[in-house]
């Protein structure tokens, strides 16, 4: 009898918004009691961003078990992955011997290190599940779980795909042609007259 009357209140708050006046009964209060934000460290960074690129990625993950059918034990999703990847170069590296400058300070040869691409950065906000098919036992365990639906195993899939398409994007040639015009406008502004930039190791 009990049981019957919780399952009746919840049905009858879930009905409640289509009566005017009596929708805020069981209505939902979100309320923020986050502690505030602390700073852990401060670096200073050498890194010249100098190109970034934006990728989207279809994940379709299946997990299957063997000897039982999907619908009593597996899963499927279908995700959209969308994220950033920049590209830098780090002149922190490039130290004393790598600049050499004739005596009249009119030509200069910069020797950096290849740019480097970072780690994808999946937005949230762009980013989601089209469609999650479960099996019976799945489902169970969802419901007995602290993190239901978990999609920690696609986003992390996501990643991994856009850090592969990535480097076959030409991102870092565009990183390394973005630093040599910056540099070369930087020392011709300070009265270079010929300015080169090479990459790779000496």
């Amino acid at each position: 009898m009990g049981l019957v009357l919780v399952l009746a209140l919840l049905l009858l708050g879930s009905r409640l918004d289509l009566l005017p006046g009596l929708g805020d009964v069981f209505g939902e209060k979100t309320q923020d009691r986050s502690g505030p934000a602390l700073l852990k460290s401060i670096q200073d960074m050498s890194r010249y961003e100098a190109a970034s690129g934006n990728f989207q990625v279809v994940v379709d993950l299946e997990k299957d078990t063997k000897f039982l059918p999907d619908a009593i034990r597996g899963s499927r999703m279908l995700y959209v992955g969308a994220g950033t990847v920049g590209s830098y170069v780090d002149l922190g590296r490039t130290g004393t011997s790598g600049v050499t400058v004739n005596k009249d300070r009119t030509t200069a040869t910069l020797r950096l290190p290849h740019a480097v691409l970072a780690k994808p950065a999946i937005d949230p906000d762009r980013s989601y599940a089209v469609s999650k098919q479960r099996g019976l036992l799945d489902r169970l365990g969802d419901f007995f779980s602290d993190n239901p639906n978990n999609e920690h195993a696609v986003q992390k899939l996501a990643a991994r795909h856009i850090a592969d398409a990535a480097k076959d994007s030409g991102l870092a040639a565009r990183a390394e042609k973005n630093t040599t015009s910056m540099l070369q406008g930087l020392l011709h502004s300070l009265g270079f007259k010929q300015v080169t930039v090479v990459y790779g190791k000496p």
